[in-house]
C-alpha cells in the first residue's frame, strides 16, 4: 500500500476520559506508522500534552497539529519547532461570551504556549498555567480559547453559544459544557492541508480518526479529497454524520480495529 496520511485525534480516540491507553491501540498507532505510514496526531491539546502523547505511543512523527490547528509542529533533531502558528485578539469573542454565560470559566493559550484561566477552570491540566482576572485574559493574542459553563447541559449550552452570532471566529462544542475557540478558518483540517502539502500526499490518501464536534471539519475536508473519515463508536450523532464510516467505541478500541484493519489490507 502506498504511504498514507493518518491524521489521529487524541482524546475519546486514542486515549479515554481519564487519560488512560489501551495497550493495543499502542501497539496498532505504531504498527502502522512502523509500516511506513505517516502518522499525524491533530488535537486540541497543547504542544506539550500532544508531545507527551507520542512519546507515550512510541512513536516519532514528522508533523504534530496542536491547539485544533493554530500550531503545526516539525520534527527538526530530538525537537518540534512551530512552523505554522495562527493567532487572534480574543477579547471581543470573550466579552460576548461572557455576556452570555455570566458564571463561565474562561482559559486562554498564548503563542508560546502559555495559558491564562480564570477561576472556576475544572478537569483541564493548569500546570504552569496562571490565574488571572477576565481582563488579565486579553494580555496577548491567543491561539485557543476554552469556556466552560458546569451550570448548563450540553443542549442548552449549544442553544446559548449559537444564539451569541460570534464572528470571526471558529468554534467547537465538546460533549460536556465546554466551548472551543480558534481563529477564524482555522481547524484541524487546515493545519492537515498543510502537512499533506509539505509531504507531497494526495487527499485521496488520507485517513482521519476522531469523535468530537472538533472532528468535523477534517472529516469533511478528508472526504472531498476523496480519503476516508472515520468517527469513533460513541461521537455525537451530528459528527457520525460526518464521517465516511464509524468503527467502535474507545472503550472497545475502535481506533485499534481500523488501524489494524488497514494493515490487514495491504
Amino acid at each position: 500500500m502506498e504511504r498514507m496520511l493518518i491524521g489521529l485525534d487524541i482524546d475519546g480516540t486514542i486515549v479515554h476520559e481519564d487519560d488512560s491507553m489501551s495497550q493495543r491501540v499502542a501497539d496498532a498507532v505504531r504498527a502502522v506508522a512502523d509500516a511506513g505510514h505517516v502518522v499525524v496526531l491533530a488535537t486540541g491539546r497543547s504542544q506539550r500534552t500532544t508531545e507527551s502523547t507520542a512519546v507515550r505511543l512510541g512513536i516519532e512523527p514528522s508533523h504534530l497539529i496542536a491547539a485544533n490547528g493554530a500550531l503545526v509542529l516539525e520534527r527538526r533533531g530530538e525537537r518540534y519547532e512551530p512552523i505554522h502558528v495562527e493567532t487572534f485578539d480574543p477579547s471581543a469573542a470573550l466579552r460576548t461570551i461572557a455576556q452570555g454565560l455570566p458564571t463561565g470559566s474562561f482559559m486562554v493559550e498564548d503563542a508560546s504556549g502559555h495559558r491564562r484561566y480564570t477561576n472556576g477552570m475544572i478537569d483541564w491540566n493548569l500546570d504552569e498555567a496562571e490565574e488571572v482576572e477576565f481582563e488579565g485574559l486579553f494580555a496577548q493574542p491567543a491561539m485557543r480559547v476554552v469556556v466552560m459553563s458546569p451550570d448548563h447541559d450540553v443542549d442548552e449550552f449549544l442553544e446559548i453559544v449559537e444564539s451569541m452570532g460570534l464572528h470571526k471566529v471558529s468554534y467547537a462544542i465538546g460533549y460536556s459544557s465546554w466551548l472551543d475557540i480558534a481563529p477564524d478558518g482555522v481547524n484541524k483540517a487546515t493545519g492537515l492541508e498543510l502537512v499533506a502539502g509539505l509531504l507531497e500526499i494526495p487527499r485521496e490518501r488520507v485517513m482521519v480518526v476522531g469523535d468530537g464536534r472538533n472532528d468535523i471539519e477534517m472529516f469533511e475536508w478528508a472526504i472531498e479529497g476523496g480519503g476516508r473519515a472515520v468517527a469513533m463508536g460513541q461521537a455525537p450523532d451530528e459528527v457520525q454524520a460526518a464521517a465516511s464510516e464509524v468503527t467502535g467505541h474507545v472503550h472497545d478500541d475502535g481506533l485499534a480495529d481500523v488501524l489494524e484493519g488497514l494493515l490487514v489490507s495491504a
